[in-house]
Formats: structure tokens, C-alpha cells, sequence
């Protein structure tokens, strides 16, 4: 049961979302039965959305599991897309390799060996989107490096932020996942007051944040200052 949403609709809303087909099927398939996270249908849908909608083309991710979410990206950035994705799990890049040479996209998916606190300082190239689907205790550490490599306008997609619900609730939290807990309250406390960026939080999957990376500092309401007019 997902303690983000309430169950009913959640089936509700899965009923509505196309089913996959194909390879992107067989790929569920072999989560379920691993008991490998990939994104839920909810947030594969958002996600599609977005990347139409902003058109991104150079999309970074960070942790690729067995490369679900790569391709689904890729597929709907089209052919002229380019992925980079990190994963630390070498039996995961291994199977994921895989899958992505199965999907045709071995040319425009490129996977990264290593943690992601230590290979994200290392790039350097402007990227359209990000999509944060690492070690959850890490965010914090990654969100300087995300900011440097995102460009004004991109997308900062941070995933699981409720965290099964903690995150929001001191009474669900459980004693070995307290950690966990407290460094995702302070990434969503920064996400949601930094001045690069505009966040909103969404209860769906397990939790979802987007946030807009601006071209400049903006003015806030709330700061204090003073405005003529507000039109």
C-alpha cells in the first residue's frame, strides 16, 4: 500500500494510464518479481509530460537501476535525445546495459559507474533535466553539483521526498530510517527557500518535487521588500 495517497486512488488513477507493452513491460515485470524500485506509473506519466512539454533533450538521472526510467525518458525526448545516467550497483549497470542495447538507445544512453556524490563533480556538460533518483540520505550533497550542471530554465526532478510517507509524519517514521528522514526534511526545506529555485511538491508515487531552475534570483512577495505594484 502506497501511504502517500489513498489506496482507492491510486488504483483509480492507475486504471486511467496506458499499460506498456513490449520491452518497457518485460522490464516491469522483472522489477516486480526482483523487488528492483523503478518509478511508478504515476511519475513515468508526469514525467513523459514534462519532457515534452520543456522539450529537453540533454537529460541527466541519477540512479539508473535496471534502465526503466532511461528509456522511458528517451523515448519521449526523441531521437535526438541524450541520457546520462549514474548507478553504483554493478550487477544493476550490467543488466541495464542490456536492456538499453535491447531498446536500440545504446547510442544516446550513456551509463555511469560510481556514487553519485562522487561522479556528479565530475561533469561538466549543461543538461536540460535532472531526474534525482539516488541514495535519499545523499540529495543534499548532490543538489550543488545538480544546480551547477542544470541549465536556467531545466527541470530539478527529485523523487521518493515523502519518503513512504516519514518525511511528512513523525509518527510513521521508523527508528533505523530516522537519518534518512531528517536529511530529506532538510532538502525540501532547501529545494522549497532557494533562491535559484521555484519547487513545488507533489503527493504522487512517493513524493515528488519539481523544481524550476531561474535565469536569475527573483524577487520575493515575502522578503520584506518594498513594491509598487502588483499587477
Amino acid at each position: 500500500m502506497n501511504p502517500i495517497t489513498q489506496p482507492y486512488v491510486e488504483a483509480y488513477l492507475q486504471t486511467l494510464l496506458p499499460h506498456r507493452t513490449g520491452l518497457l513491460a518485460q522490464m516491469e515485470e522483472k522489477a516486480r518479481a526482483q523487488q528492483v524500485p523503478i518509478i511508478t506509473p504515476e511519475v513515468a506519466a508526469l514525467m513523459e509530460t514534462l519532457i515534452k512539454t520543456t522539450q529537453s533533450r540533454h537529460i541527466l538521472e541519477v540512479g539508473t537501476a535496471i534502465g526503466y526510467s532511461a528509456i522511458l525518458f528517451c523515448l519521449a525526448a526523441g531521437p535526438e535525445s541524450r541520457l546520462i545516467t549514474i548507478e553504483r550497483d554493478l550487477q544493476l549497470i550490467d543488466t541495464a546495459r542490456q536492456y538499453i542495447e535491447k531498446a536500440g538507445f545504446a547510442n544516446q544512453i550513456k551509463v555511469m559507474p560510481g556514487d553519485a556524490t562522487e561522479v556528479l563533480p565530475c561533469l561538466t556538460e549543461t543538461v536540460d533535466m535532472i531526474f534525482l533518483d539516488g541514495a535519499k540520505g545523499h540529495y543534499n550533497q548532490m543538489l550543488p553539483h545538480c544546480l551547477k550542471l542544470l541549465k536556467p530554465g531545466g527541470l530539478l526532478i527529485s523523487d521518493n521526498v515523502l519518503f513512504r510517507g516519514m518525511v511528512a509524519d513523525d509518527a510513521m517514521v521508523k527508528r533505523r530510517k530516522k537519518t534518512i528522514v531528517t536529511r530529506m526534511r532538510t532538502y525540501l526545506q532547501t529545494i522549497t527557500t532557494h533562491p535559484q529555485l521555484q519547487t513545488s511538491l507533489l503527493p504522487i508515487g512517493d513524493g515528488l518535487a519539481i523544481s524550476l531552475k531561474l535565469h536569475k534570483s527573483s524577487n520575493n512577495l515575502n522578503d520584506g521588500g518594498s513594491h509598487e505594484s502588483v499587477k
